[in-house]
């Protein structure tokens, strides 16, 4: 069961609000995995109150804002961390710093955004910064790491609309523009069953189920992306055959294909099921890819904070997919390739970099529009 640290204080003095590392360790210490996030939560409320900023609490989602303008620029991270791998150096839920790093579950997916973003915003606040005819909201949800219930889904109907998003995933400080899908389709073959020792009397499902994988092998799927490339298709689960001495009448494959925003889920199951002449069954096609053009303002801020960055493509989701109406950039701290890995860990002074970056991007993107 998630419980509250011993070692933090429940009413966190000024300092370490403002203070992203501080703030990185604390959340760190939380072992908030998805549906298991009240305590962390309780936290950061009690962070965020005493500040200057208005907040508001829907389950245990947490979001605060500065400003009353009618243009919302909405700063999302989630709060919910995977379980503990195998291998972790250091216990994963007590923070641990080793040569200018901190290790723990969550540094970099995606604490690190999420305590960077909060202390981008207590600044601004403590700075007295208004934004002009706008709000800059900040939205640390649950559940971003499991299906079913998402925390940011299950709140936007309660938000204001926002007119540009940042979500905060490890982009190593890299603003990201587009996000491929993931569409799960599973691959049915129905042969008829006989006895192993008459197998000429029926049709194994093994067998008409590699056919098909062969062909899908050198299948071209349409949708190749300039930024994320082609879209991609992965056999992932096989199963089949119920008995050794039994020819198999049904043998089933799970593809996960990467989608990219350059062709629609139906097409994509359209060729698929042109390709072979097993069943398709669609499993899950909710994470759609997204993309946001160069030229929207959003992104114009984000290349603005950091001059030397050039956008890319990201093969992973993440809670974009919950703003598909919205231009988003994907951008903070860490490097993706760490995250859910027992040697997950992030550079300290790239979560105070991730600060400055934020705090530019806010201030920028309100500044295009005032100006």
């Amino acid at each position: 069961m998630n419980t509250f640290p011993d070692t933090l204080s429940p009413t966190p003095d000024l300092a370490t609000a403002l203070d992203p590392v501080a703030l990185l360790k604390a959340m760190v210490a939380f072992p908030s995995l998805s549906h298991e996030e009240g305590p962390l939560a309780d936290w950061i409320e009690a962070v965020v109150k005493p500040h200057g900023v208005s907040c508001r609490r829907i389950d245990d989602n947490i979001i605060f804002w500065i400003g009353e303008g009618p243009r919302t620029l909405l700063l999302n991270s989630h709060l919910d961390v995977v379980p503990p791998s195998e291998g972790h150096p250091y216990d994963p839920f007590t923070p641990t710093v080793r040569n200018g790093n901190l290790y723990g579950r969550g540094t970099v997916d995606a604490k690190a955004s999420g305590a960077s973003m909060t202390a981008a915003l207590l600044q601004l606040a403590q700075a007295g910064y208004e934004p002009p005819d706008g709000r800059v909201m900040v939205a640390l949800t649950a559940c971003e790491e499991t299906s079913g219930y998402n925390g940011l889904e299950a709140i936007r109907p309660e938000l204001p609309a926002p007119s540009a998003a940042v979500v905060g995933e490890p982009t190593a400080l890299q603003p990201c523009i587009a996000q491929k899908g993931l569409l799960i389709l599973k691959l049915v073959a129905h042969g008829r069953a006989a006895h192993a020792g008459r197998a000429h009397l029926g049709e194994n499902a093994i067998h008409l189920l590699m056919d098909d994988l062969q062909r899908l092998r050198t299948l071209d799927l349409p949708g190749e992306d300039p930024l994320l490339g082609p879209c991609t298709l992965t056999p992932t689960v096989i199963r089949g055959g119920e008995a050794n001495n039994a020819v198999p009448d049904r043998c089933t494959a799970t593809l996960d294909i990467r989608s990219t925003p350059s062709t629609s889920h139906a097409e994509l199951i359209d060729a698929v099921t042109e390709a072979v002449q097993s069943e398709v069954v669609v499993h899950s096609q909710r994470l759609v890819p997204v993309s946001t053009a160069p030229e929207e303002p959003i992104v114009r801020a984000c290349q603005a904070a950091i001059p030397e960055a050039s956008p890319f493509g990201s093969p992973t989701a993440s809670d974009w997919i919950f703003l598909t109406d919205v231009p988003t950039v994907k951008i903070g701290p860490g490097l993706s390739e760490r995250s859910h890995t027992a040697e997950e860990h992030i550079d300290l002074a790239e979560v105070t970099r991730a600060v400055e970056v934020y705090r530019a991007v806010i201030t920028t993107y309100f500044h295009q529009h005032s100006s």
